[in-house]
């Protein structure tokens, strides 16, 4: 039977692809458009996409994670694609190594913690935050990146199925 880490990193993987995609048609020099007044800046939310799968190495590696802390979490975007992609690029790479490490009894035996200005705000297994806090919530935020790519008139690539500019290609 696979560990846990073992069915979680394929799923990375497939959850890395498309974003990646997404991530690779974020227009540049747009960083503080946002479609509404209460919207996040598409840079902040392009950092935010690329740098969630590294949530992964601090969930297994650490028992709690302080988002109001200084430092990678919320950084924004890079100036450039090439160094957006990096940064995901270097985030997946950092969720792999973690997951490679993780045993079945860490994941589900011990509780993580989020918080924000010292406050709890999610507790949950380690396993459990991976799930919610990165692999959904990553889901979340690329599906709103795709409505500020439409918006800003870049192609929208397949992710789950057919966008209306690309065909799927059933992975």
């Amino acid at each position: 039977m696979p560990t846990i880490a073992e069915l979680l990193l394929p799923e990375l993987e497939r959850e890395a692809a498309g974003t990646r995609r997404a991530l690779e048609r974020v227009p540049e020099g747009r960083d503080e458009w946002k479609p509404h007044e209460k919207s996040m800046p598409l840079g902040y939310l392009a950092g935010l996409v690329a740098i969630m799968p590294s949530w992964v190495d601090s969930i297994v590696r650490q028992d709690e994670l302080e988002l109001s802390a200084p430092g990678e979490y919320g950084a924004g975007a890079p100036p450039t694609n090439r160094e957006l992609l990096e940064m995901f690029d270097k985030a997946v790479a950092k969720a792999k190594d973690a997951l490679a490490s993780a045993t079945d009894e860490h994941l589900t035996g011990s509780s993580w913690r989020l918080l924000l200005q010292g406050k709890v705000v999610y507790e949950e297994t380690r396993y459990v935050a991976i799930r919610d806090s990165v692999f959904n919530h990553l889901a979340h935020h690329r599906g709103q990146l795709t409505v500020y790519l439409r918006l800003n008139e870049a192609p929208v690539p397949s992710l789950y199925g057919p966008s209306a500019d690309e065909k799927w290609d059933g992975g």
